[in-house]
């Protein structure tokens, strides 16, 4: 029901409006249905994607780039999602994504089912705060039961990583792959986790992830050091340099212009050319700086003089130019050099260092390679793929695994995957709703039917009878074996931990808390006022306050 919004009349019949006329109100169940459905439709979206017998989506925007992936956070990133109920289960993705990077597409499935088993409980007359309250107890009660059943690991024990860093990665498009990735990704992380007492620190930008189409997925590759993609500045610069020493420029080696504006008086050709002389020593001292204190390779944020290079060029140094400032700081990391803003200050101390510098070619462009560093704090993951939608696709699946495994490292709590730990709290929350009375009880039950929605929908995905699956599981862990779940790839309910399927815990506690309070923040909200833009009035017509055109709304 969509009406004008508080319409009231005084004594005489006048209406009495307290907002902007055009403005439109959906109250009282009508607003929740809306929101419900909404949140519904958005879980649907996503549904079909889950799990490694997930289907991929093809996204096209408004440009007519193609986006393919089953990535639950890309995709709903890349639609233009406008019902703001949706947009709360686009948020849901999104905080995932960015906290732990993996379990978005199983959050925003989890939130759906939530709503809809709500949905069946307001049909019955339960009230709303009644099925909040009821579903925040069961999520507190969720976290301490996967704190109970969660493993814990030794944070840097290579091999549980390997498995977090594969399971990440078998739903994904990379899938043929997945070992030598997660190699990839559990070494790239080991160079640059930071160690303090007995917890491990890992900044995750530490991993730069470059892209290149052309070649397969297996020719990705871990470089000990960071991939610029710039070329060497200047032709007659040695394109390889061994046993580098690297200095790390954060100002321009050219002469800047004046910050206000100066005029030269020139009467002859001397003078002329004692101005070029002197900008010409002034460039050559540059390049002899560096030079002299013994650097064979700088890498500079600023531009670089044709003249400055020339010297440069001479002395067998090799220079590139217009770096990004993320990049240089990622280079002081590896080469063990400092970023210097000033020529003035450059020291031998202040050189980073690199076993070789080198230029290569990689399909087109010319790229520069800065590897073998000694103890890298920071390193690069060049993603290669037959065309540059799976080289993208390759770059989410490696985003995903460097999260789970990072957060492995600074949480080391695991537990099996194949949503045997859902069929487990599920399990164990039936059996927690019979210790509370009241219709709560009633609430945290449907709390257990929406974890096994994940359940569901990982054996639809797979091909397997969702109803049976249920029973199955639901049987399996009353008789106590915990890690039963969906294995999609052999295509029955199996022991999951005998696959080797493992995800973070810290995932699966993300997935509950931001399902939780985005499930109960749609389910508390009973009146949606929209207001609306007024339409102009047309040309000679009436003023505002008078009886122009109203403005409608577009949409409820």
């Amino acid at each position: 029901m969509s009406t004008t919004a508080y319409p009231a009349v005084t004594a005489s019949g006048q209406p009495v409006l307290i907002l902007k006329e055009g403005s439109s109100q959906t109250k009282g169940r009508d607003a929740q249905r809306n929101n419900i459905v909404a949140a519904k439709l958005v879980a649907g979206i996503v549904r079909s994607s889950l799990g490694p017998r997930g289907m991929d989506k093809m996204l096209v925007d408004s440009m007519g780039d193609v986006t393919i992936t089953n990535d639950g956070a890309t995709i709903l990133k890349e639609l233009d999602i406008q019902h703001p109920a949706a947009k709360m289960l686009v948020e849901i993705a999104k905080a995932t994504d960015s906290e732990v990077g993996d379990g978005t597409t199983s959050a925003v499935v989890f939130a759906g089912a939530l709503i809809e088993k709500a949905e069946e409980l307001l049909d019955k007359d339960v009230h709303p705060t009644i099925v909040v309250d009821g579903y925040k107890k069961a999520a507190t009660q969720a976290q301490k039961i996967l704190e109970k059943i969660s493993i814990k690991v030794p944070p840097s024990d290579r091999e549980w990583l390997l498995r977090i860093a594969k399971t990440s990665m078998v739903t994904k498009l990379v899938s043929r792959e997945a070992v030598a990735l997660a190699e990839h990704v559990v070494d790239a992380l080991l160079h640059v986790a930071e160690k303090s007492g007995t917890v491990y620190k890992v900044d995750i930008d530490d991993v730069k992830v470059e892209k290149k189409s052309g070649g397969s997925i297996k020719d990705t590759s871990l470089i000990r050091g960071i991939v610029l993609d710039k070329e060497v500045v200047h032709a007659g610069m040695p394109k390889k340099v061994v046993n580098a020493k690297i200095a790390l420029i954060n100002a321009p080696l050219e002469i800047e212009k004046t910050e206000f504006d100066a005029k030269i008086n020139i009467s002859n050709p001397e003078q002329i050319k004692a101005f070029l002389d002197e900008e010409n020593k002034m460039l050559k001292d540059m390049a002899d700086k560096i030079v002299k204190v013994g650097a064979s390779v700088v890498i500079c944020q600023k531009g670089v003089d044709d003249i400055a290079q020339h010297y440069m060029a001479k002395a067998g140094v090799l220079a590139v130019r217009r770096v990004k400032e993320s990049d240089l700081t990622k280079l002081a990391k590896a080469t063990g050099g400092r970023v210097v803003t000033n020529l003035d200050d450059l020291g031998p101390k202040d050189l980073g260092s690199a076993a070789t510098v080198e230029e290569r070619k990689i399909e087109e462009d010319k790229w520069v390679f800065i590897e073998g560093c000694k103890n890298p704090k920071a390193v690069t993951i060049l993603a290669r793929g037959g065309t540059q939608r799976i080289v993208d696709e390759a770059e989410r699946a490696l985003h995903d695994a460097l999260m789970v495994v990072k957060d492995v490292l600074q949480k080391p709590a695991i537990v099996v995957g194949g949503g045997a730990p859902e069929a487990e709290l599920a399990h164990q929350l039936r059996e927690y709703s019979t210790t509370l009375g009241g219709r709560e009880q009633l609430a945290v039950q449907k709390f257990a039917e929406a974890l096994e929605a994940i359940t569901i929908a990982l054996a639809e995905n797979a091909g397997l009878d969702p109803i049976d699956t249920q029973v199955e599981l639901r049987a399996a862990h009353s008789q106590g074996k915990k890690w039963y779940g969906v294995g999609a790839l052999s295509g029955k309910v199996e022991d999951m931990e005998a696959v080797g399927v493992y995800e973070p815990s810290v995932v699966k506690e993300q997935i509950i808390s931001s399902a939780t309070e985005a499930a109960s923040m749609i389910l508390r909200i009973d009146d949606v006022i929209a207001s609306s833009k007024m339409k102009q009035p047309m040309p000679g017509g009436h003023g505002e306050g008078g009886m122009g055109p109203m403005g409608g709304m577009g949409e409820d």
